[in-house]
């Protein structure tokens, strides 16, 4: 019986998640002839295409779908026994910069699942506004950062492995009472944020009038002002609160733009792989289940 080679389903993992040559080279620290190559032989070993290719997209077949998770779960167990494996091995410290608004309010879960991340490994993590923190990870300061990146028109997309799509909502309390005419009570993360001057862009564009009801420098202070009704929060779906009601355009709000959480890590220290799967895995994990969309009074 043949065997499966670990090197080869971690490229195909990435390819999958990637979609591109080019980023899936770049977090393996391979070139793209070397990930053509692995992709080739893992074909070959299963005798089974894995991916559509095209000059313009590279997308996993039905069979690649399926095969998937349990690349992915064979990974996992063998990144396991590594890490127990090697649990006598120097303590390593590994940097790591989270945007509060990429864990959706969900900090202490995510926190939990890194805190048993491999044996031997010291996570220290930072947070901070996204931009920042892509500024700290390419000057050196962070070995990985979780951000959110907005989409703008003319822009092309930042690279990185997208963990989700997250795009911006207007979010409410049900029983948020505003008569027309009124202002729109925003609430919103302090400057400087992206997301703060973004939102008071669109409703100046819209023609809107609105007040600033409430500012906070933390997502989960903006999350209780939501829920007790102070103000209208602009966040990304995963942090719309239990029981608030997201807001769109049939309901009078701008629309938002497309929003994205992307992980960013240096792929040159092999030894780091594993962690860094599994940072992105407890990150992956954050999206919640789609949201009520009803008017608020």
């Amino acid at each position: 019986m043949a065997d499966l080679d670990i090197d080869l389903l971690r490229t195909f993992v990435a390819l999958a998640e990637t979609e591109s040559f080019t980023a899936a080279g770049a977090r393996l620290g391979a070139t793209q002839s070397a990930i053509s190559v692995r992709l080739k032989k893992l074909e070959d070993r299963l005798g089974r295409r894995l991916f559509d290719r095209t000059p313009r997209s590279v997308m996993p077949t039905h069979f690649g779908e399926g095969f998937l998770t349990e690349a992915r779960r064979l990974l996992a167990v063998h990144d396991d026994v590594f890490a127990r494996a090697t649990a006598a091995a120097p303590t390593r410290r590994l940097s790591l910069g989270v945007s509060e608004h990429a864990t959706g309010g969900h900090l202490p879960r995510v926190m939990r699942a890194l805190r048993d991340l491999m044996p031997g490994l010291s996570v220290s993590v930072t947070l901070g506004l996204s931009e920042d923190l892509v500024a700290d990870w390419e000057a050196g300061r962070h070995d990985a950062v979780v951000v959110r990146h907005i989409g703008r028109p003319g822009v092309p997309k930042i690279t990185g492995r997208r963990l989700f799509s997250d795009d911006l909502v207007w979010a409410a309390a049900p029983d948020l009472l505003r008569r027309p005419g009124e202002p729109i009570p925003l609430a919103v993360i302090a400057r400087p944020c992206r997301i703060h001057e973004l939102a008071i862009d669109s409703m100046e564009k819209a023609g809107l009038p609105w007040v600033m009801a409430f500012v906070s420098r933390d997502l989960l202070a903006i999350q209780a002002a939501v829920e007790a009704g102070l103000g209208i929060g602009c966040v990304g779906r995963s942090a719309v609160p239990p029981g608030a009601i997201v807001l769109g355009t049939e309901d009078g709000f701008p629309a938002l733009p497309e929003s994205e959480i992307v992980f960013h890590a240096d792929a040159r220290d092999r030894t780091l792989a594993p962690a860094l799967d599994r940072i992105a895995d407890a990150f992956r994990a954050v999206p919640a289940p789609p949201l009520p969309r009803r008017r608020a009074s």
